[in-house]
């Protein structure tokens, strides 16, 4: 496993109410080459307190990117991503939609509300799994994260 420039592991935060894609998801960014700490929360609430380091979450670390699915139970990834890119203190981190909707008006409002990509989950488990190998050799190994924990 390589350490990235900042000498410091990318945090990682998953939004995800799916068991079955979360795991792959894990199990995928735990196979990077790039040291990464990912996190699992299943809904938009714990996802805005892990974000405000509220409750439970109140000693986690800041993520350096969001993978967002949009069809969350209660607040919805919607209401999530338009939140955290009002946010002054969030608008930075990168999100990365991740969702089974490939409806062309969700695309558009989440890049409307700022989302940094917009992947849809193929339904073959193959394409899946190489969809979230891309996401990570992208956003952990190519891009330039900000360093917002400072």
């Amino acid at each position: 496993m390589i350490i990235n420039q900042n000498y410091r592991p990318i945090e990682v935060l998953l939004v995800e109410d799916s068991p079955s894609d979360a795991n792959l998801t894990i199990r995928e960014f735990g196979k990077a080459t790039i040291a990464n700490n990912l996190y699992w929360v299943e809904n938009g609430e714990d996802a805005m307190d892990y974000l405000h380091f509220r409750g439970t979450f109140a000693h986690v670390s800041r993520p350096d990117l969001i993978l967002l699915d949009l069809n969350l139970p209660g607040m919805d990834g919607r209401e999530v991503l338009s939140e955290v890119k009002a946010d002054s203190d969030l608008k930075q981190i990168p999100i990365v939609i991740l969702t089974t909707s490939t409806d062309e008006e969700d695309v558009l409002r989440s890049y409307n509300l700022n989302a940094n990509c917009y992947v849809s989950k193929p339904i073959d488990i193959y394409d899946f799994i190489h969809a979230v190998k891309l996401i990570n050799e992208f956003w952990l190994a190519a891009v330039k994260l900000p360093n917002l924990h400072f």
